[in-house]
């Protein structure tokens, strides 16, 4: 064991640091090198173009769930990086924390640093591209609208609702076919409007044809009342004319009959 201790603390065998040193440059290196992407140009324009990045274009303020799964990954993420600490980075490389404890700490801060900024982009990303906070806050809106809802059907009481898996068969074939009904409903009604609209112009027409027919009734029944009263005054000279009619005949006989005999 003596002539150990000069081995271990001798110049020549300081490769190990070196290879601490190669990889804190690798790290540097992968810091400068943001990514392998070869051509941002037409990604960038194709994210311009996406739906999910006009949206994220327009903050929006991030609701109680928004907030509370934000502070929920910073937590884990906290936790989890918490653990890469100096004690357990150092025991996966022994060697190089024996021979340059500073340099492997080194490394350990930049990767957990390097860690923590891409976990924190990458979630930003997701939650731009996938508009987990405007949909968190619209579920926001649902469960409100749904207490709200609960609360108005329970009335004063304050009694909850009947839950739907205990209705009977019937109600809730009723409740899934109630908005067809309703629009076969509002259809009919329809048609039922223009029909009666129809019916009370033709009763109208018919109508006013009727009050046309009284109108020529009415002077049909004073024209035979003319006649016949035409008739009856004609009936108190009628053998009068009858004498006068006769004897006119019986000269234009004799008239005939003179100058026949002539």
């Amino acid at each position: 064991m003596p002539p150990a201790e000069p081995t271990i603390q001798s110049q020549p065998q300081l490769p190990p640091p070196a290879a601490a040193d190669q990889t804190e440059t690798g790290n540097e290196e992968e810091e400068a090198d943001p990514g392998p992407d070869p051509e941002p140009g037409p990604t960038t324009e194709q994210e311009k173009q996406t739906p999910a990045a006009a949206a994220a274009a327009t903050p929006v303020v991030p609701g109680p769930r928004a907030t509370r799964l934000q502070q929920l990954f910073a937590s884990v993420a906290k936790r989890t990086l918490d653990k890469i600490d100096a004690d357990n980075f150092g025991a996966c490389f022994p060697t190089i924390r024996d021979k340059a404890p500073r340099t492997l700490e080194a490394v350990q801060r930049q990767m957990v640093e390097r860690l923590g900024s891409l976990w924190n982009k990458e979630f930003d990303a997701i939650l731009a591209n996938r508009q987990v906070v405007a949909r968190l806050n619209e579920l926001e809106d649902l469960v409100a609208d749904a207490a709200r809802r609960r609360r108005e059907a329970g009335g004063e009481s304050g009694e909850p609702p009947v839950a739907p898996h205990t209705l009977p068969a019937d109600t809730i074939l009723d409740a899934h076919l109630q908005p067809h009904l309703a629009s076969h409903r509002s259809q009919l009604n329809a048609k039922l409007q223009n029909m009666q609209a129809a019916n009370a112009k033709l009763y109208e027409e018919i109508q006013a044809q009727r009050a046309e027919i009284e109108t020529l009734l009415k002077g049909v029944e004073k024209m035979l009342a003319d006649v016949d009263g035409a008739n009856g005054l004609l009936g108190e000279v009628v053998e009068e004319l009858a004498v006068e009619t006769r004897a006119a005949d019986s000269e234009l006989e004799s008239a005939r009959s003179a100058m026949a005999g002539r």
